[in-house]
């Protein structure tokens, strides 16, 4: 049995490390070396190889390196192939950090505060109380309760929605289509944590914006593909919206000439809110495989009609 990581090289040998002191006598390979592919048996990927299945004839599982599975072609994988994202503590940790940053800025009017440095302006901007701002995230699960538990000490107003009920203690939770629009007429921030699917892609448009308080602030930290790009810059400009943190978009990187670089109104990060750390990762992906081998239920197994 052995394992082949097929993910960014540039923190290949970090991972590398990780299984070395938590399963040293496992062999790791790291793409494109694989060792003799017929014992290869567990995939840690961003993408999945050409000819998967024929490639390695006895791949039992597939770990996505990331929280989420929207990036792989499933197209490529066998039907019958688990598939299952990355539940290390790490990635909601950082994501809660992230989010909580991200809320403290446009609650703090960092945007514009970086706007006016930019035109060396020296101008006050009225404080708000934090319990008079409205923070509601889209999407509750492990990424979004992680980040409602870390915005609590700051006071502000929390809410979330997501597409099945959850009850969240000192939150507002809102559930399902018919509830969305009484969930975003009471949010200032709001936050994208969902995943990525074709009902939820393009969600941040003209529409779900015209439903928020004029004035009202966006984060996304879901996908790009959230986002409707041109709807975003309209918004702002009308300032139905006042600002917003950008950590996604697709493609990645924006082109050079993309009109968000330089937007008065958005901040934008290299998709970065959240990192798999190698250490915490290689023991979930190790914790997984003794599961499945016992035959035990798997956290974060894919559902593949959902692709979640």
């Amino acid at each position: 049995m052995s394992i082949v990581y097929k993910a960014s090289p540039e923190r290949a040998g970090q991972w590398a490390a990780a299984f070395a002191r938590q399963a040293p006598d496992m062999p790791f390979h790291i793409w494109p070396e694989t060792g003799d592919p017929a014992a290869v048996e567990y995939l840690l990927l961003w993408q999945p190889p050409e000819r998967i299945a024929e490639t390695f004839p006895n791949l039992k599982m597939v770990f996505s390196v990331g929280a989420g599975v929207d990036q792989l072609d499933f197209d490529r994988l066998p039907p019958e192939l688990p598939v299952v994202r990355m539940l290390e503590p790490g990635i909601a940790e950082s994501m809660a950090e992230f989010v909580c940053m991200a809320a403290l800025m446009l609650h703090r009017d960092m945007v514009g505060y970086i706007d006016q440095q930019r035109r060396k302006q020296w101008r006050e901007i009225q404080v708000r109380a934090g319990s008079d701002r409205r923070v509601g995230i889209l999407g509750l699960g492990q990424l979004g309760q992680a980040s409602l538990e870390r915005l609590r000490p700051f006071g502000f107003r929390l809410s979330g929605w997501n597409r099945s009920p959850r009850r969240i203690e000192g939150v507002s939770t809102f559930a399902g289509p018919d509830e969305l629009p009484a969930f975003l007429a009471q949010t200032d921030i709001l936050v994208c944590l969902l995943p990525l699917t074709e009902a939820t892609r393009g969600l941040l448009d003209a529409r779900l914006f015209a439903q928020l308080p004029r004035g009202a602030a966006l984060i996304n930290v879901g996908r790009g593909g959230h986002l409707v790009e041109a709807d975003l810059l309209a918004a702002l400009e009308s300032g139905q919206l006042s600002g917003a943190l950008i950590d996604v978009l697709d493609p990645e990187p924006p082109a050079p000439e993309h009109p968000f670089w330089h937007h008065p109104r958005i901040v934008m990060t290299p998709h970065i809110a959240s990192m798999t750390r190698p250490e915490s990762g290689a023991a979930f992906v190790l914790d997984t495989i003794e599961r499945h081998r016992r035959g035990h239920p798997i956290a974060g197994l894919v559902a593949r009609d959902r692709r979640y």
